[in-house]
Order: C-alpha cells, then sequence, then structure tokens
C-alpha cells in the first residue's frame, strides 16, 4: 500500500509537469532474494546498498534500452540517506553501459533541503514515515514505540506523528535537521549490533524509553516522520 501511494503521488506530478511516468514495477521477489541475510542490518548499512543496486539497475537498464545519457535519483536528495552510498550505487549500475552517466550533485545543502520542502509544501505531497522497506518499518516502529511515540500509520489523512502532508517547509526542513539524523543513526546503529538476538535488541531498546527527540512546545515530537 505505502508503495502504490508513492508511485501516485509521483505519477500526478509527471502528469503535472507533461513528463511521461515509465512504471518499472516493484519487484518484491527479487528484493527479498537480495537482502536474504541482511534483515537485521541498520539503515545505511549492506541491506539499503543492495536496495540501490536494484532501483539503479533497473534505470540503468530502461535508459539504455531507450535511448538516455544520463541517469539520477531523488534518494540522494534526503538526508535521511547517505548520499555517498546512493551515489556509488548509480555510478556502478551507469558504468554498465557505454555513453551512459549517473548525475552526481550535492543536493543535501541547506538551500537545496529547503527548495525541496518548499516544491513539496505547494505541491501538498504525501509525508512518508519510513523508508519504505518492511524492515525499516519493522525498526522504526520499535525504536518508536521505545521511545512512547505513536507507531507509523500509511495512508489515510493522519499520519503516526506530525502532519500527513508537506504544509510548511521551514518546518518539514527542521525535521531533517543533520543533529535530528545523526541522533536517529547514532541510535539506530547501536541497536542493529544485537543482530537477531531479540533479548539484546529489546535491552537496547529500552536505553531510549521515554526519551524525546526535539520536543515542540506543543508536545510533538519532530524528526522521525519525514523521509
Amino acid at each position: 500500500k505505502e508503495y502504490e501511494i508513492r508511485k501516485e503521488e509521483n505519477k500526478k506530478f509527471c502528469l503535472k509537469l507533461g513528463i511521461n511516468f515509465v512504471d518499472c514495477d516493484y519487484d518484491i521477489a527479487n528484493w527479498y532474494a537480495r537482502v536474504k541475510g541482511m534483515e537485521y542490518d541498520p539503515e545505511r548499512g549492506r541491506r539499503c546498498t543492495a536496495c540501490f543496486d536494484m532501483r539503479m539497475e533497473r534505470t540503468a537498464l530502461y535508459a539504455h534500452e531507450h535511448g538516455f545519457d544520463a541517469i539520477a535519483t531523488t534518494n540522494s536528495t534526503s538526508r535521511w540517506k547517505d548520499a555517498k552510498q546512493v551515489d556509488d550505487s548509480g555510478h556502478r549500475a551507469a558504468e554498465r553501459y557505454e555513453g551512459l552517466i549517473y548525475w552526481t550533485h550535492d543536493w543535501q545543502t541547506d538551500e537545496m533541503t529547503m527548495r525541496k520542502y518548499q516544491i513539496s509544501a505547494n505541491e501538498r505531497f504525501y509525508k512518508q514515515e519510513y523508508c519504505g522497506c518492511s524492515y525499516s518499518l519493522r525498526d522504526s516502529n520499535a525504536w518508536r514505540k521505545a521511545n512512547g511515540i505513536p507507531k507509523i500509520q500509511i495512508g489515510g489523512d493522519m499520519a503516526g506523528l506530525g502532519n500527513r502532508y508537506f504544509t510548511d517547509p521551514v518546518v518539514d526542513a527542521d525535521e531533517e535537521s543533520q543533529n535530528v539524523v545523526d541522533e536517529f543513526f547514532a541510535q539506530a546503529n547501536e541497536i542493529a549490533t544485537a543482530g537477531k538476538d531479540v533479548k539484546e535488541r529489546k535491552k537496547l531498546l529500552e536505553t531510549y524509553r521515554n526519551r524525546r527527540k526535539h520536543e515542540a512546545d506543543d508536545g510533538r515530537i519532530n524528526g522521525l516522520n519525514n523521509w
């Protein structure tokens, strides 16, 4: 459901801009096969690399088959993603085909981040609360529970935390501040050290129980629903 929601947002925006939307649809069986054995890797770990590789390889193949000379991805615009990790996947994919390049740019500056959220607010885009994979959903909800934060809501008019849609570029950009992102991954990487040991994972999660991040005056917690 989350995948379909995000795809429909892309299709509507392409229609508005007069750009053809190419649907190289989601191959879930291939994805699970690629990430087997990485189910408990942390965000930005091997599983994410495998995921980016799969996406970029398919993009590069389509570009090669249809005469495009460059590819790029919005994944590298988010501070929730490791730009080098994303870009490396793009370069590897493009190198498979002569004459094809992967377009590298520093999309994560304060200016570019604000511009991204200005567009998102103007278009009132759906605000996703996690990266999109089932393991991220599992771990994000476990982290939220340990921090006393509502679980992720997929679809509907209400998000688990904050607004369902992008509406305020300043607030939205603050949710992706470098401090917020760094704090999240510091905790996530520590929890990931427990691997498949459920008891140890719960023990580490307990460390963060009732710990609040960027608590606003109205009691909302920012920085957790803006991937």
